[in-house]
């Protein structure tokens, strides 16, 4: 697994404690390809690896979202950094059915987990990135997230979040190429995955299609081993395809 990056591979995630930001930190702890995991989280939880760097921090604190990639600047550079985040329901939100269903404060929060905290993320964790090597900055998107692949309609503001977080990847990775050839941005699908997130919505996934985070994660990790420089700016899902936008 990550045959392609050079060794001792350094890698980040960010939203370690959910359950696939998890999952990514323990394939990479069992990689003989890597060296160190910084694994960032609001709740900065442990893991038992002497691999892997706890960190608490709260991405949608502009603040705090600086104050760790300053932290961690000694430590880089990074070859690989994945933002392990997202929010489709809970807490009072949601997935809108109809229009009516449209909530300014619940769509300003979807924005802020899906789109802006990323971005954020990106702003400053992007310059720790590997500049003469492959480096990958990736975050977890959707398919949902495509409008070109809408014929359902509905979950408004999460199809809208995640298409807005699609475009700033796509700019962001367009920005990085003029000066760093080998560095990729790209979004990732995971599927419809075991977890919180995706409880309530698991009666309508057909059989097979379910997948534990582990398994995700894995799969990603392999689609992330396979990308080269002219990847850059997509959104792949988790068996490799690019998904349109």
């Amino acid at each position: 697994m990550l045959d392609s990056f050079g060794t001792p591979l350094k890698a980040v995630i960010i939203g370690s404690s959910g359950g696939i930001g998890r999952a990514f930190v323990n394939a990479l702890a069992l990689s003989d390809h890597v060296a160190t995991i910084h694994a960032l989280s609001r709740s900065g939880a442990a893991h038992p690896s002497p691999k892997v760097r706890n960190f608490a921090f709260d991405f949608l604190d502009e603040t705090s979202v600086h104050a760790a990639a300053a932290a961690l600047r000694d430590d880089g550079p990074f070859d690989l950094i994945i933002v392990a985040t997202g929010l489709l329901q809970g807490a009072g939100i949601r997935p809108e059915k109809t229009m009516r269903a449209l909530d300014l404060d619940k769509m300003q929060t979807s924005f802020a987990v899906n789109t802006f905290g990323p971005a954020l993320t990106a702003r400053y964790f992007l310059p720790l990135l590997a500049r003469d090597r492959k480096a990958v900055f990736a975050a977890l998107s959707a398919r949902v997230g495509s409008i070109s692949d809408n014929r359902l309609g509905g979950w408004y503001s999460y199809r809208a979040a995640k298409a807005a977080l699609n475009m700033m990847l796509r700019t962001l990775s367009i920005e990085t190429a003029r000066r760093f050839k080998q560095q990729i941005v790209i979004g990732l699908h995971p599927g419809t995955v075991d977890t919180d997130l995706s409880k309530p919505f698991q009666g309508n996934v057909p059989d097979g299609k379910l997948f534990t985070p582990d398994f995700s994660a894995r799969k990603l990790l392999d689609v992330i081993d396979q990308l080269e420089p002219d990847d850059t700016g997509y959104l792949f899902a988790w068996d490799g395809e690019r998904v349109t936008f």
